[in-house]
């Protein structure tokens, strides 16, 4: 029987800038391949290349060479429409600032991925944001939130349109140790139940222990860790 192609192919991935100075290669000739509902951790000094490289594999910027696959599809033989088209069918975002709108409710922020006036949307999000816990919290905005609620909002936005994979830079960042212990667990379970692929940006070595993978970035290159 064969093998499940992977979910996420990166091929000889390149991304230099320029600066004062001339080119600065940020990231060479980087290879790897995650499969279906496996977790990886990238992780490596601040100014390494972590958030590019994440950046990247969702196609909001765009490699010097090399490429991306999602689900087989190349993001970098498309144009942006289609990027987009595809970061909205197959991939979720957590980030470390949540990124809510402060003019909506918990409810209408995790109901923005599914259009506010879909059919069942306000259903869905409401079953999801109980599955994080907040079922009391659905017409709180931001504002009213704890760091770790909007955070576990953040997430049920994330998981609404269950995603192949989920791309979270530094989610924990802005929260204390023990809070942030608690949304990544959340998260890990909601990987294992939805069957998603997770990528997760962390410098906290603990977080990163608590995936199958660790990919190291250093000096622009990246190495499997232990």
């Amino acid at each position: 029987m064969n093998e499940a192609p992977p979910l996420i192919e990166v091929q000889r991935l390149c991304k230099t800038v320029r600066d004062a100075t001339g080119e600065l290669p940020i990231l060479r000739d980087v290879s790897f391949a995650l499969a279906q509902r496996q977790t990886a951790a990238i992780v490596g000094a601040s100014g390494s290349g972590k958030s590019t490289l994440l950046s990247l594999i969702a196609g909001l910027d765009v490699p010097s060479s090399g490429t991306v696959r999602i689900a087989g599809q190349d993001l970098f033989a498309v144009d942006e429409d289609a990027r987009a088209a595809i970061r909205a069918r197959r991939l979720g975002f957590v980030f470390q600032n949540f990124q809510l709108v402060g003019g909506m409710t918990a409810l209408e922020n995790v109901m923005l991925p599914l259009e506010l006036a879909a059919p069942r949307a306000r259903q869905q999000a409401g079953e999801m944001l109980a599955r994080v816990g907040l079922a009391a919290r659905l017409g709180h905005y931001p504002k009213l939130l704890s760091g770790g609620e909007q955070q576990r909002v953040a997430l049920a936005r994330a998981f609404v349109m269950r995603p192949a994979a989920l791309l979270a830079d530094e989610p924990t960042g802005s929260l204390d140790f023990a809070t942030g212990e608690r949304v990544m667990q959340l998260m890990l379970e909601m990987n294992r139940e939805l069957g998603t692929t997770l990528v997760l940006v962390t410098h906290d070595r603990a977080l990163a222990a608590l995936c199958e993978r660790r990919l190291v970035v250093e000096a622009g290159r990246v190495s499997e860790g232990e």
